[in-house]
């Protein structure tokens, strides 16, 4: 589970992250990435899962999957280089997600998470 202060909650946050941050996907999730201007904060997450995933379970369980990713993405060195340490993540899960087994996810969403990082980046911003 991520701590308070690495969750993004509002709605503003969310939609501030997916207008002006780089987005990569693939079949199964697709990832918004944005550098925030209080650079002194932590990394932040939000996950969007709708209904279009699946019943209350399944989206929960993806859910679930989806947060342990990222949170051993912000933990540890995955070849992510989370050297700006005010960056936003939106994860937004796709139907094809809540088929997968937990590596097949994880592999996924690290993928994504690394094209969102590299197209922002590629943006010069």
């Amino acid at each position: 589970m991520l701590p308070q202060h690495q969750r993004i909650r509002t709605a503003a946050q969310f939609s501030d992250t997916q207008r002006s941050g780089s987005r990569f996907g693939n079949r199964n999730v697709v990832v918004s990435a944005n550098i925030r201007t209080d650079a002194a904060q932590a990394p932040r997450a939000g996950f969007i899962v709708s209904k279009a995933v699946g019943n209350a379970v399944t989206r929960n369980r993806v859910k679930r999957r989806l947060r342990a990713i990222v949170a051993e993405v912000f933990d540890r060195d995955l070849g992510v280089d989370l050297s700006e340490n005010s960056i936003d993540l939106v994860v937004r899960a796709l139907p094809a997600s809540a088929h997968l087994d937990f590596e097949d996810l994880r592999e996924s969403t690290l993928h994504a998470v690394h094209g969102a990082l590299r197209k922002f980046k590629h943006r010069g911003q």
